[in-house]
């Protein structure tokens, strides 16, 4: 059973996975918690330093400040299991949460506000509006109704001709403003017509790529 562990922490950090060497802030911890549960769910490996070497966690106290973190500073609370593992004397705490139906959660930072985050590769990122509202859309059993005019035509061929395009170039291109060109790129996510990217650029938007394949 300490090979599962042990195979776990060999991975390092990931999309899926993330290492704590201890919690002191359950409000630091829910934005991982929101992250895992709005991107495809995850794995906190508590007791663990970045490295991958096993410093060992103080289960009862740790476990507390992540159901803290889970009911108190995430909205909506987010569920979690969580098991004890031992490793050479040392105890290394397990919390997965599962990808949530349920988005978006938010967590409370040290000012009181709430955001939501996702998770993309070893980080994880603040969501911004158009994503926000992706998520809440996608849970609304009506769906989205999409008009499909010339400003998503002009939009489109755009994206045909080149790779990816921001928020801001939509506008700049369609020669709308900023609120119109957020509900074309939320109604164009949700039904799967392009995906959102992040980078250290910042983000952009692409045509998906299963369209592109086919295209």
């Amino acid at each position: 059973m300490v090979l599962y562990i042990e195979k776990l922490i060999c991975e390092g950090e990931h999309q899926q996975q993330d290492f704590k060497f201890c919690i002191t802030d359950s409000r630091k911890i829910a934005k991982s918690l929101s992250a895992f549960a709005n991107t495809n769910g995850g794995k906190l490996l508590i007791g663990v330093k970045d490295n991958g070497k096993i410093a060992g966690a103080k289960v009862e106290e740790e476990f507390h400040m992540i159901k803290a973190a889970a009911e108190m500073y995430s909205r909506p609370k987010i569920a979690f299991d969580s098991k004890v593992w031992q490793v050479n004397g040392k105890n290394v705490l397990e919390i997965t949460i599962a990808p949530s139906e349920n988005m978006p959660h938010y967590a409370q930072n040290e000012n009181g506000k709430w955001l939501a985050y996702l998770r993309r590769e070893d980080e994880n990122l603040l969501a911004n509006k158009i994503l926000l509202e992706v998520w809440k859309r996608k849970n609304k059993p009506t769906g989205t109704y999409l008009e499909y005019t010339e400003t998503e035509t002009e939009l489109m061929d755009f994206l045909n001709d080149n790779e990816e395009i921001s928020l801001k170039q939509f506008c700049k291109i369609a020669q709308i403003g900023r609120f119109k060109a957020e509900r074309i790129l939320v109604k164009l996510i949700c039904w799967n017509v392009i995906e959102i990217k992040f980078s250290d650029m910042g983000t952009r938007y692409s045509i998906k790529q299963e369209i592109n394949s086919k295209t």
